[in-house]
C-alpha cells in the first residue's frame, strides 16, 4: 500500500509548469506572471492636470507682504487645453490655461487650482486662495516610472496589474498559461445530469465536479463522457484527447473487476501505475504519464474523487499553472465530537470548523465520518485530517483542517 505523502511526491514531480506563452491582456487574467512587467516609458509622459481647473504659476498668486490673508487674484486666461493637446502654450505672468483633468500643463505652470475656487472665467478668472507649487498635478512618472518594475515574476495577474500592463502601452505579457484539462468520466451506468435516468444508471456527477474543481484550482477544463467500459472506445478517446490536455483525468472504472477497463486501458499506453493509497475515502488511484502528458485515475464515487482532488490534483494543478502556494488553507482545531479512525489510513472528515484565529477554532464531523456521503461533503467547509496512527479522535483533539472555499 502506498503512502500518501508518497503519492503526493510522485504528483507533484511530474507537475512541471506548463511552457511560459506571450498572451493578450484579455487573455491574461488568473495567469501567473512568468517575466517581470516593465515600461519604456514615464506614465504620464509628461506633467499633467489631476482635475478641471486652471494651470497657473504659483508666484502670481503669492500674497503682498504682509497680508493677512490670501487676496483674490485676476488672472488672463490665455488659452484652453484639451487632454489631447500635443503642444501647449506657455503662461507669461499673471497668465492661466483652462484645462481638463489630465491635460498637459502650460510651459511655466507649476499648479492647478480646482474650477470651485474660482469664478470659472474663460477670458479672465478670479482665483481664490492661492495655491501651493506642484498642487494638484501629476508629475512625469508619477504613476509608472520608465524601466521600473510595475510587476514581479510570479503574480498572479489581476484588474490592478493589466491597468499598469496596458498604461504602460504593453498589449501582451508572458505568463504560465492556465493548464488545459480533460476530465473523462468512465461507466455504462453514467447519464448526463438532466436526461431521466434508466433503471441501473446514475448521474454523471464528476464530470461536473471535477470540472469545476480543476478550474477552481486555475485551470481550464473540458469534460469528455460518459464513455463506456468498452476498452477499444476508451482508449480511442484517451489517445484522441492527449493531444490538446496538459494534464488528463480519469475517473470511474477503477475496481479490480472484469467491467472496469481502466487499468486494462493504460497499462500498455505509458507508465501509469494503480495504487491502493493509504487513504479514506477512496483508496485506488493511478497516476503516471502517456506520451510525456500526465494521466490522474480517481475513483468513480463522487465523495472519493473529490477528496482525492484536494490531496493530490489540485496541488499539481496549481504548480502546472506557475503558483507557488500549492494547498489550501489549513488550520488546527479542537474535535467536538468523538469518532473512530481506521489503523494505517489517512482519514480525510468532511466537517464544519467555526470560530477563528483569536479564540480558537473548533471542527465537528458532518455526518458518519466512517462513510461520508456527498451530502455531507456538500456541507462542509473543511476536510478534518486524522493521521494514520490514530484510530481513536476524542472530543477535545486538536486536528489540521483543510479549508475550503465556501
Amino acid at each position: 500500500m502506498r503512502s500518501v505523502h508518497d503519492q503526493l511526491a510522485a504528483v507533484l514531480a511530474a507537475a512541471q509548469p506548463v511552457a511560459p506563452l506571450d498572451v493578450v491582456l484579455a487573455d491574461a487574467p488568473g495567469c501567473v506572471l512568468a517575466q517581470d512587467v516593465t515600461v519604456a516609458a514615464d506614465v504620464p509622459a509628461r506633467d499633467v492636470a489631476a482635475c478641471d481647473g486652471y494651470a497657473v504659476r504659483t508666484v502670481d498668486l503669492v500674497p503682498p507682504a504682509g497680508a493677512a490673508v490670501q487676496p483674490d487674484v485676476t488672472l488672463s486666461v490665455l488659452e484652453d487645453v484639451a487632454v489631447s493637446a500635443v503642444t501647449p502654450g506657455r503662461l507669461v505672468e499673471r497668465s492661466a490655461a483652462l484645462l481638463a483633468s489630465g491635460a498637459p500643463l502650460p510651459v511655466g505652470a507649476d499648479a492647478v487650482v480646482p474650477l470651485d475656487r474660482t469664478d470659472r472665467g474663460r477670458a479672465r478668472v478670479v482665483v481664490r486662495g492661492g495655491a501651493r507649487p506642484h498642487e494638484n498635478v501629476l508629475r512625469a512618472g508619477s504613476d509608472l516610472a520608465a524601466g521600473a518594475v510595475v510587476v514581479r515574476r510570479g503574480s498572479r495577474v489581476a484588474s490592478r496589474h493589466l491597468a499598469a500592463a496596458a498604461a504602460g502601452g504593453l498589449g501582451r505579457v508572458r505568463v504560465h498559461p492556465r493548464p488545459r484539462v480533460v476530465v473523462v468520466t468512465v461507466g455504462d451506468e453514467l447519464v448526463e445530469p438532466g436526461r431521466a435516468r434508466p433503471p441501473g444508471s446514475t448521474h454523471d456527477a464528476d464530470a461536473h465536479a471535477l470540472a469545476a474543481a480543476v478550474q477552481d484550482a486555475g485551470a481550464s477544463a473540458v469534460r469528455v463522457g460518459p464513455v463506456p467500459d468498452d476498452r477499444a472506445v476508451l482508449r480511442e478517446v484517451i489517445e484522441d484527447q492527449l493531444v490538446r490536455a496538459d494534464l488528463l483525468v480519469l475517473t470511474g472504472g477503477l475496481s479490480a473487476g472484469p467491467w472496469d477497463t481502466v487499468a486494462d486501458v493504460l497499462a500498455p499506453l505509458g507508465t501509469v501505475r494503480l495504487d491502493q493509497v493509504a487513504m479514506t475515502p477512496g483508496g485506488r488511484l493511478g497516476f503516471g504519464t502517456v506520451d510525456g502528458v500526465p494521466v490522474v485515475a480517481l475513483p468513480g464515487r463522487p465523495v472519493s474523487a473529490l477528496v482525492a482532488h484536494e490531496v493530490f490534483l489540485r496541488p499539481a494543478l496549481r504548480a502546472m499553472a506557475g503558483h507557488t502556494d500549492l494547498f489550501r488553507p489549513s488550520v488546527r482545531a479542537a474535535v467536538t465530537r468523538p469518532w473512530a479512525s481506521p489503523a494505517g489510513r489517512r482519514q480525510f472528515v468532511p466537517a464544519t470548523l467555526a470560530g477563528g484565529p483569536l479564540d480558537g477554532y473548533t471542527v465537528t464531523p458532518v455526518g458518519d465520518p466512517g462513510a461520508a456521503s456527498l451530502g455531507d461533503l456538500a456541507r462542509a467547509n473543511a476536510l478534518a485530517v486524522v493521521g494514520e496512527d490514530t484510530t481513536a479522535v476524542r472530543a477535545g483533539d486538536t486536528l489540521a483542517c483543510l479549508v475550503l472555499d465556501g
